[in-house]
């Protein structure tokens, strides 16, 4: 199949696009950073500099790509987990404006969408954002993943686990490949 991964050089696009490659598929993978395009394109993904805000960058992009589906891995997070609070009005964004960008970028060229989300609540505005992420998605027939606290390498949990719902990043990523499998709804990736 081919997929438009969106996020492919976060910490778990970066592990999901070479799982998919591996699995047979052409992946695009799109990053807002032109310094991060060698890395996918080195694992095998055709790279795409991108931003989900240029809405006509972006229509431009899925539709001469055209995939089967379109793959949100977005977010908007800092290295330092302290300043989480101060970029939680650009993470609301991108789950809202951004997977509504994508939304009619998929339509356009008839795609099914996955996208991320969380296995937990976020109270105020996060929740809000989820929620919308949420509906939307759904609302599309697509599938939503709700991954657990990752934990890993690369991740704000690289010596010890979070509280659960919790994930390791690496197993997060190869259990997400069972989404491309699902007519829509909901996923849930987390340790029991």
């Amino acid at each position: 199949m081919r997929i438009f991964l969106a996020g492919a050089s976060g910490i778990i696009g970066e592990r999901l696009l070479p799982i998919l490659i591996a699995d047979g598929h052409r992946v695009a993978g799109m990053t807002r950073t032109a310094g991060k395009a060698g890395k996918i394109s080195g694992s095998g993904g055709f790279a795409v500099v991108c931003d989900v805000f240029d809405v006509k960058g972006l229509m431009e992009a899925v539709v001469s790509f055209h995939p089967d589906f379109v793959w949100s891995q977005l977010t908007d997070l800092p290295d330092d987990p302290l300043l989480i609070p101060e970029h939680g009005l650009a993470n609301n964004r991108i789950r809202t404006e951004g997977t509504d960008n994508l939304l009619r970028a998929a339509a356009a060229v008839r795609s099914r969408v996955i996208a991320q989300s969380v296995a937990w609540q976020l109270p105020g505005a996060g929740g809000t954002a989820v929620s919308h992420l949420e509906e939307r998605v759904l609302a599309a027939k697509g599938v939503v993943i709700r991954y657990g606290q990752f934990y890993g390498p690369g991740t704000y949990y690289q010596t010890e686990k979070p509280d659960h719902p919790r994930i390791h990043i690496d197993e997060a990523a190869q259990r997400s490949l069972a989404a491309l499998a699902l007519k829509g709804g909901l996923l849930t990736i987390k340790e029991e």
